[in-house]
This record gives structure tokens, sequence and C-alpha cells, in this order.
């Protein structure tokens, strides 16, 4: 006789496995068990479904923590600095000698080391727990010192393989693994119905655009990884779009004599001065204006701002930034990195991405504050697009001539961007953050393995269930 399988009331079997989750959470009495299952619940990528449990805990967690326990301090500054909260660097000056050395009880906590190596912000005792980690590196499996960092993982990928990493532990909590499982494919069902709305389907209509709405979406999921973002997503990636379509007219398809016009019409940011364009210059400028109207309006309905100089202001830079880069090649200019990366930090859509993000995701904006916040750009703007177009390989060579002359462009010295407590900038900064992640993923490969790479981690966001 066949046995046919009961049917799960999906939403019913999550609704149980958040709240035992969250009870779970809750009744943890022991202060490092009590991180450590923040800390997995977090990697699950399930942490946004138990925010406001979790700052609470660890705002309570700081005045019963033991101070001799390297991991367990570390682990709660990670955590603590991941969510926004104060993070003092000074908890860890009780694990240092007078001469700036580790205490020797700290160098032989493996588990504390690895902890406390990823906090760029304690440059010192980065290079300290480094020195101390090369020389414990045969107790590492091969596997842990073979992976990217962690604190340098895009979130949405590194859930994906901690789902399965975590199943093969003994000691895994079935329950917080299970719902992570159902979030995950929820999620992913989300990102699905996003990719369908966002697609402009502009290289329909211009048969010279590659398609890359697929490629830009991982990016953009790296950036906002959480599912209360959907709308941002999708008018982030619209934007995005065009910039890429902006981005081949300027690199390979439009002639110096139509991108001259082109660019004085985007500045004029004027709909009449596209009569005088050809027909594939009309199709985009229009798709911009359009597009970004449409952001405003969404902008100004939601949290009643005015910020239609603010986006027209990043576009009309990134145009002047490619035609920078025209001029280049067209008078045959041999370029420093510094000079490439400087000006690629705008043409690769840094600052458009994250103004645009600035307005859509960032909390306690006023008509008073957005000047003062936004010009000049922060800093940590800045830093994150230098990232992001270091570790960008495809093109690099090929748009243009390098002179290296021994300069060192040391972006590494650029990673350190602090993340604050200001409710307003908080969000941006997460932003920012993961536009560094990001970069890791989708550009930091081989020529031969990018598509490669880039495929996998496609399937594996958007349409490769995890199964339950």
């Amino acid at each position: 006789m066949k046995v046919i399988p009961q049917r799960v009331d999906v939403s019913k079997r999550m609704d149980e496995l958040r709240e035992n989750t969250k009870r779970a959470l809750m009744v943890t009495s022991d202060p490092k068990m009590t991180l450590n299952l923040i800390d997995t619940i977090q990697r699950l990528g399930i942490g946004h479904c138990f925010k406001e449990e979790i700052n609470n805990i660890l705002e309570d967690l700081t005045q019963v923590l033991s101070d001799d326990d390297l991991y367990t301090v570390a682990l709660n500054f990670c955590l603590r600095r991941h969510n926004g909260l104060d993070s003092n660097p000074a908890f860890f000056q009780i694990f240092m000698e007078q001469n700036g050395e580790l205490k020797k009880s700290s160098t032989e906590d493996i588990e504390g080391l690895l902890s406390s190596s990823g906090e760029n912000v304690l440059s010192h005792l980065r290079e300290i727990t480094t020195r101390h980690l090369s020389s414990s590196i045969s107790q590492l499996s091969t596997k842990l010192h073979k992976k990217l960092p962690r604190h340098m993982r895009m979130e949405r990928l590194e859930a994906r393989g901690y789902i399965e990493e975590y199943g093969n532990e003994d000691d895994h909590n079935p329950i917080v693994l299970e719902f992570a499982k159902y979030k995950y494919n929820k999620v992913q069902s989300t990102f699905q119905m996003e990719l369908v709305e966002e697609h402009l389907g502009l290289s329909a209509k211009l048969p010279f655009v590659r398609d890359r709405h697929i490629e830009c979406f991982l990016w953009i999921v790296g950036l906002l990884p959480e599912p209360s973002f959907s709308g941002s997503r999708i008018e982030l990636a619209k934007a995005i779009a065009i910039m890429l379509v902006i981005d081949d007219i300027y690199d390979t398809y439009g002639s110096y004599d139509d991108l001259v016009p082109f660019t004085e019409a985007i500045q004029r940011w004027d709909l009449n001065e596209m009569e005088q364009l050809p027909e594939y210059m009309k199709i985009c400028f229009k798709a911009l204006y359009n597009t970004n109207n449409e952001i405003c309006v969404k902008v100004l309905s939601e949290r009643g701002l005015s910020v239609q100089p603010f986006l027209c202001k990043t576009w009309i830079e990134m145009v002047k930034a490619y035609m920078v880069e025209v001029e280049w090649v067209k008078r045959g200019r041999t370029l420093t990195i510094k000079d490439y990366i400087k000006n690629g930090v705008t043409t690769f859509g840094t600052y458009m991405a994250l103004v645009h993000l600035f307005f859509l995701v960032s909390n306690g904006l006023t008509i008073e504050n957005m000047q003062h916040l936004l010009d000049p750009y922060p800093k940590f703007f800045t830093v994150a697009g230098t990232i992001l177009r270091g570790t960008e390989k495809r093109g690099y060579v090929i748009k243009h001539t390098f002179t290296h002359e021994r300069e060192k462009h040391n972006i590494g010295e650029e990673r350190n961007i602090t993340v604050t407590q200001d409710v307003v900038l908080f969000p941006i900064i997460k932003v920012a953050v993961n536009m560094s992640r990001a970069s890791q993923v989708v550009y930091k490969h081989n020529d031969d393995s990018y598509l490669l790479s880039v495929e996998h981690h496609v399937q594996s966001l958007f349409y490769k269930p995890v199964d339950i």
C-alpha cells in the first residue's frame, strides 16, 4: 500500500519554527552559548527575523561577560559592531601586555584569534593576531585557511553555504536549521519576483547592449540582502540597468561626435535636448529621465523629501567621468593606476548607487541634514568605491594602457569603514560595507573562472532551493 505523505502547511510550520528559535535565543543563560547562537542565526541569514531580540540581548550581555575569555569578548565586539551598537576596542586592553603584545594565554586561544583578526579597525590587534595565527597554521583545517575571511563574504551566499555546513555539525540545533532552510527558500522566491519586476528590457530595444541584468541583480542582492529592502532592490536594479547601457555607449558603441552632445544633454537634464541625438541615445536618455523621476516620486511619497537635484547630480558626474575616459583613449594618454581608480569610482556607479540607496533605506532624513550629509560625499562612499574598482578585473587592461612605475595604490589601507551608531548613517554604511563584500564575490576571480563562478552564485541565490 502506497503511503501518501502529508502536505506541510509551510506558513504555519515557519511560524512554529520562528517562535521556537526565538525561545531558544531568549532562554539560553550562558553568555558564550548565547553569543554563539546569535552568531549562528545571523550567519544562517535569519538574523533580520530577530533584530530587536538580538540587540536587547547584546545590550544586556555586556554587563555579565567574563573579561578573561578572548573568544567571547571578540565575538561580542564583532556582533555589537555588526548590529550598530557601541563597540569599544578598549574591551581588548585586558588581553594586552604593557609592551603592546598579546598575553601568552591569549595567543593560545585560536578561536579568539580568529574572531578578532577580522576586525580591521583594530589594526594593531590584527597585525598581532595574524602573526600568531600564521605560527598556528597547522592547527587550522585546510578548508578554513583557504576560505575568504567571514567579514568579506556576501551575506546571502554565506547563508547558503553555512546552511549546508551547519547541518553537518554534531551540535547543531535542528529547529534553527529548519527555519533557516524555509526562510532561505522564501527569500529566494522574493528574489525571483524582483528579477521579473526590475527588468526594463533595454537590451531588446538596443541590440548592442549586453544583457547583464541577472549578474547585476546578484551584485544588488549583495548590497541589500535583507528581504525588507525588496522595493529598494527593484529601483536600484532599474538604475543600474540604465547605467550599464550608458557604459556600453561610452565604452564601445558611441562615436566621439555623438558622445559630446549626449553628455551635454544629460548635463542639462532636458528632454528637448535629445532631439539632436541618434535614436539609440534617445531611448537611453528617455529611460534614464523617466526612471529617475519614478524614484524621486517614490521617495517623495514615502518620505516627503524632494531628492531630484541629488540624484541628477550623480548621473551628471558619471557621464562627465565617462567622457574623461573617452578623452584619455582619444588622446592615447598613458594612465597611472591611481588615475584610473580615482575616475573609476565614479564611472563604476559607486556614488550613483549609494546616493540612491541613501534616500531609499536611510531613516531620520530631513531637508536640513540631506545637504550636510551629501556635500561632499561621505568618505566611506569613496572608500567602498575604491575597493570595488580596485577589485574589478574585467576590461581593466583591455580598456586602457597603464604605467605601473612600481606605483602602489594601496587599496588595502582603504578597507577601514567605521561603523557608527548614527541612526541616519548606519543603514547606508552597512550598504557600503556590503558593496566591498560584493566586489570580492562578483569580480575577484581569474578570467577563466569568472562566468562559471557568477553562474554558480546566480543558481544558488535565485534558482536552486535548499532541500528541507
